[in-house]
């Protein structure tokens, strides 16, 4: 469940951050003083909406070494580091894409993907998957991240993610003016937007924006089907990355900062299956074997 909570809070916290900034500078109080110009607060809210998303992705890199302490590998220490920058410079040429940044850092097993740019990304793996995983698993998992670049799938979920937040500004300052207008109906005073929608629309921005996380957790599920299938393309075989799936089945996934929890590894209750980022391993496992067959 804090996960989840997570994963929601990163969604709308540069949302709610933009959004009352703009309205502390006065740029959101025209939308309500003379009544709701449509044109204009659905082009408002694609710029609030589109800007948190792509401040995200931009910022994904370094928010990303500095949340889990990643350290990006430079000249291999030893052989595990070796083989991690080797494996990782044969998957991404293998996928036609730049070679990414390498990095590890300490935790439970998990690894994940970053980055705005296909042939400047990021990717990381944890001691704790590299300690209990074999070369063929983690290599797997690796061509899995890999896989995500190659698909794009960081841009993609922003641009997702922008569209989803474009609505959810736009439904929540035309509920906020709705209620505003009905609590001050009688008023023949115009002041402008009231507290009524100031309330009005911080609460609907919260409550969108947790439905909205629902179509973004759909279509982050779907993604980890295609990275499964991009491991199986670039292993050759789905065997590998059915047999990293099955040892994380094993074992408790590491848990990854909130800005990552759609980026890495994880696995869920079924109840909590709206809000997952990622599909059960079982339907992962049986869609591969489904590919084999």
């Amino acid at each position: 469940m804090k996960r989840i909570l997570l994963f929601l809070a990163t969604n709308l916290a540069v949302v709610v951050v933009l959004g009352v900034v703009t309205r502390l500078l006065g740029l959101d109080r025209f939308l309500g003083a003379y009544g709701l110009n449509l044109p204009a607060l659905l082009g408002f809210a694609a710029v609030i909406g589109f800007g948190g998303a792509f401040i995200s992705l931009l910022m994904s890199k370094t928010i990303a070494k500095f949340s889990t302490g990643a350290q990006v590998i430079e000249q291999p220490r030893d052989q595990a580091e070796a083989w991690l920058l080797d494996t990782v410079s044969r998957l991404a040429a293998n996928a036609g894409i730049g070679m990414p940044e390498v990095a590890i850092y300490e935790g439970e097993p998990n690894a994940f993907a970053t980055g705005a740019r296909r042939d400047h990304a990021l990717v990381a793996v944890s001691t704790g998957l590299l300690q209990t995983m074999s070369r063929e698993q983690a290599a797997a998992v690796l061509a899995h991240e890999v896989s995500h670049v190659a698909n794009g799938d960081m841009v993609t979920l922003t641009l997702i993610q922008g569209v989803v937040n474009t609505f959810v500004v736009f439904l929540s300052r035309v509920v906020g003016f709705l209620v505003d207008s009905a609590l001050r109906r009688g008023d023949a005073e115009d002041r402008g937007p009231g507290m009524g929608y100031f309330v009005t629309t911080l609460v609907c921005d919260i409550l969108f924006g947790v439905l909205a996380s629902m179509i973004v957790a759909w279509f982050s599920r779907q993604r980890e089907f295609r990275a499964d299938a991009g491991s199986a393309r670039l292993l050759g075989s789905p065997q590998p990355m059915i047999g990293a799936l099955r040892r994380l089945g094993e074992m408790q996934p590491g848990g990854l900062p909130r800005n990552l929890a759609t980026a890495g590894i994880t696995d869920r209750p079924a109840w909590m299956e709206l809000f997952a980022s990622h599909p059960p391993l079982e339907q992962r496992i049986a869609a591969l074997q489904g590919q084999r067959a």
